[in-house]
C-alpha cells in the first residue's frame, strides 16, 4: 500500500492521468496534418504570419512583448518598461526611480512563453537573484494588485467591422486551505496540482513548511497566472456577452494591425471585466490558445475539435489579409526568426 500511495503521488502518475499535463507536443501532433493542409492551400508554411499584420510572425513567436504591449492602449495596462542586457542591481535601481517604479514588480522576459523566467520580484535581493540567471532584455512591469485574474480571446476578420469574444479563461492561483492541523507541508503533499511544484515551493516556504494553517486560512501559493506554475485555467466562456465582445472590440480597434489573439489580464470584478474596465499585462498573438480548453473538465478530444477551429480561424483571417495585400513571410525570414527565437530562450 505504501507503494502504491508512493506512485500514485508521483509526478509521472500524476500528469499521466490529466491530459492537461501531457507535453505540448501530444496535443498539437493531431493538428500537425491539417496545418500541413492550409499550407498547401496557401502556398506557405508561414500563413499565419499575416493574421496579425502589426505583429512579428504574426504573434507565433520571436515577437517582442513589449513591443506588442506598447500599441495596446496606455489606459488599460500597467506600467512597463524594458531592462536590456547586461544589467546590474545599481543600473535596475536607477531605471525603477527614473519611472517612478516600486516594488513589488513582474520581471519577465522579453521573448519567451509559457510562463518561462516569469517572477514577482519583491525586493532587491529578488532583483539581484534575476539578474544572475536571466541572459535576454526583460519587461519590469507594475504589479497590478486586482483579484481577478482571465485570459480573454478575440477575434476579428479584416472584411467584418467588429469582432468579437470567442473564449475566457478564469485562472485560479494555486493555493491551500487550512483545517487547523495540518502543517503546510501536509497541505502542499494533500494537493496534486501543488505536489507537481514541490521543488520551488520547498525553496519558497522553507521557513514556513512546519507551520500550522489556521482552520480557512488560504494561503496562496503561487500568485503567477500560469498554468505551468499550477494556476488551475477553468471555462469561463459562459461570462461572453454583446457587451463584453463590444468592450473587447473596442479596445481591440485600438491596436494596430492586430485581429487575432489573447489579452491575459486582470480585473477587479465581472461588471469590470464586462465593461473592459481591466488591466491587460501581455497580449498574445496567433500563437496563443483559447485556453480554456485546459480547463480540468474538458476532455483531450474537446480539446482538439476547438484547436481545429482555432487553426481554421487563422488561416480565414490570414488569407483575407493576404488578399488585401499582407504578404506572408518568406521561408528563409521565418526560419531565421524561428532559429534566433529559439538560441536567444533556450537554456
Amino acid at each position: 500500500m505504501i507503494h502504491l500511495r508512493r506512485i500514485q503521488k508521483s509526478s509521472f502518475f500524476i500528469k499521466l492521468k490529466s491530459w492537461e499535463y501531457w507535453p505540448f507536443g501530444i496535443l498539437q501532433a493531431p493538428l500537425f496534418p491539417y496545418w500541413l493542409w492550409l499550407s498547401i492551400k496557401s502556398r506557405s508554411l508561414f500563413f499565419f504570419t499575416a493574421s496579425n499584420p502589426g505583429i512579428l510572425m504574426g504573434g507565433m513567436f520571436g515577437e517582442s512583448k513589449f513591443e506588442v504591449l506598447k500599441n495596446v492602449p496606455n489606459h488599460v495596462k500597467p506600467k512597463t518598461i524594458i531592462a536590456q542586457i547586461p544589467a546590474t542591481l545599481c543600473s535596475i535601481k536607477q531605471l525603477l526611480n527614473q519611472h517612478q517604479l516600486s516594488y513589488p514588480l513582474v520581471f519577465k522576459p522579453d521573448l519567451g512563453e509559457r510562463g518561462w523566467m516569469v517572477k514577482i520580484v519583491r525586493n532587491d535581493t529578488d532583483a539581484d537573484n534575476y539578474l544572475k540567471t536571466i541572459k535576454i532584455d526583460f519587461l519590469i512591469q507594475e504589479f497590478v494588485d486586482l483579484p481577478l485574474e482571465f485570459g480573454v480571446f478575440y477575434v476579428r476578420y479584416p472584411s467584418e467591422s467588429s469582432g468579437r469574444v470567442v473564449s475566457i479563461v478564469g485562472k485560479e492561483m494555486l493555493h491551500v486551505i487550512g483545517d487547523g492541523n495540518q502543517t503546510l507541508t501536509q497541505l502542499i503533499e494533500g494537493n496534486e496540482r501543488a505536489l507537481l511544484q514541490w521543488p520551488i515551493l520547498r525553496e519558497t516556504y522553507k521557513n514556513q513548511l512546519d507551520n500550522v494553517v489556521k482552520k480557512g486560512d488560504r494561503v496562496e501559493l503561487v500568485s503567477i497566472g500560469n498554468h505551468c506554475l499550477g494556476t488551475k485555467f477553468l471555462n469561463f466562456n459562459h461570462l461572453i456577452t454583446p457587451r463584453l465582445s463590444a468592450s473587447f472590440d473596442r479596445i481591440s480597434k485600438q491596436i494596430e494591425g492586430f485581429y487575432f489573439g489573447r489579452f491575459d489580464l486582470r480585473t477587479s470584478s465581472l461588471e469590470a471585466l464586462e465593461n473592459g474596465d481591466v488591466k491587460i499585462v501581455e497580449l498574445n498573438g496567433c500563437g496563443a490558445e483559447p485556453a480554456h480548453i485546459y480547463d480540468p473538465t474538458f476532455s483531450f478530444v474537446e480539446a482538439v475539435n476547438v484547436l481545429f477551429t482555432h487553426w481554421n480561424t487563422i488561416y480565414r483571417i490570414s488569407l483575407e489579409n493576404y488578399k488585401r495585400g499582407i504578404p506572408y513571410i518568406s521561408f528563409r525570414e521565418g526560419k531565421a526568426h524561428y532559429k534566433k527565437f529559439k538560441a536567444l530562450t533556450s537554456p
